[in-house]
């Protein structure tokens, strides 16, 4: 007797490339719907600030076939910082990789608090990473995601844990930071509020979420523990990733913790640099590439081996870098059909009669 096995609702998502395509196509299109219009800009304290109440509609500029395939390379143009910061962080995790140093690392680390512990290990590690967030940023903590990957499988979780340790606890405490420069800074530095004012609510709120999402990890981790077919992530490519021994036997060598010192004092140097000289993503790569070079030389590797290391790192990372510009082509086309400022302003209109608390939630 033939069973079926029907898909589950996430199988029938196409794929991030198809879904981006799609986008872009119904942004050229919209570019025919919309009125296109803009605001002034002001320069203010190095930054480009809109001038309120200056939005007036322009001549239409809808976006043709044509244009709207040449958005994709000049969306990559526009993203190129970004797209090297991915490939300069895989170039630097792929050699501290083959150095062995990461999976000596994370093996000695989860063997001495032992597997017994796994859970707390999950939560410890989200609310690291959620810390990381909080503290510094976004892009700066492109290098550290990897290292989860290798803890979450030496745990026995898969990649989707993982990113739910990593990426979600990162994006849970750059968005309710307290303290933020970036986020919170900025923003109270253009609405000339008190610098960090709120931090304590922000702070409740940052905790809360954090925890919460600590538990989501620890529940989802649990149902993959039980039963491996529950798993988000079971057709991702895990090679390089996972401890290649078992767990009794990892132990760090001198030249691991000399790696290990490397890869420290570079982390030190870039959030020096951030928050005293306001270093941003090129000074970030360049940090990272410094790391990739000093830990090759520390390793022994011959000028083959660190040249096939880096071929090979960039060719892991491509497709997020890819995906990077890829998606800032969506805003290349809103810019091109003069659209993104005539969504602002009609999003911004709904609000206008709003209560401020609801405006703020609305928001």
């Amino acid at each position: 007797m033939k069973t079926s096995l029907r898909k589950k609702w996430y199988e029938h998502i196409p794929h991030a490339v198809v879904m981006l395509f799609g986008i872009i196509v119904l942004t050229s299109l919209l570019s025919y719907v919309l009125p296109a219009g803009e605001y002034q800009r002001e320069l203010v304290d190095g930054r480009m600030r809109v001038v309120p109440g200056s939005y007036q509609q322009i001549a239409p500029s809808p976006v043709g076939l044509l244009d709207m395939f040449r958005a994709i390379p000049l969306g990559f143009k526009t993203a190129a910082e970004i797209i090297f910061v991915v490939l300069a962080s895989g170039i630097m995790f792929g050699i501290l990789e083959e150095s062995e140093m990461v999976e000596n690392a994370v093996g000695t680390f989860v063997k001495k608090l032992g597997l017994q512990r796994k859970y707390f290990i999950v939560v410890l590690m989200t609310f690291v990473y959620g810390c990381l967030g909080i503290f510094i940023g976004y892009e700066n903590n492109i290098a550290m995601v990897p290292i989860a990957a290798v803890m979450s499988l030496a745990l026995g979780g898969d990649l989707m844990l993982a990113a739910g340790i990593s990426v979600g606890a990162i994006t849970v405490g750059f968005g309710l930071s307290p303290i933020n420069p970036y986020t919170v800074g900025t923003g109270h530095k253009i609405a000339e509020l008190p610098m960090f004012s709120g931090a304590l609510l922000r702070s409740v709120l940052c905790i809360s979420a954090l925890s919460l999402l600590a538990w989501y990890n620890v529940r989802y981790f649990k149902k993959i523990l039980a039963d491996k077919s529950k798993s988000l992530a079971q057709n991702l490519n895990t090679e390089g990733l996972a401890l290649s021994k078992p767990l009794h036997t990892y132990a760090m060598t001198p030249n691991n913790w000399l790696l290990l010192g490397i890869f420290l004092a570079g982390m030190g140097v870039m959030l020096y640099g951030i928050f005293q000289h306001h270093w941003y993503i090129n000074e970030i790569s360049a940090i990272f590439l410094m790391i990739a070079v000093a830990s090759g030389l520390a390793a022994r590797m011959s000028g083959k081996a660190l040249s096939e290391t880096a071929l090979k790192s960039i060719a892991v990372v491509a497709p997020g870098a890819f995906m990077v510009g890829y998606a800032t082509s969506i805003k290349v086309v809103m810019e091109m059909g003069h659209i993104s400022d005539t969504i602002a302003h009609d999003l911004s209109s709904m609000l206008t009669y709003l209560p401020p608390y609801l405006s703020a939630v609305a928001m």
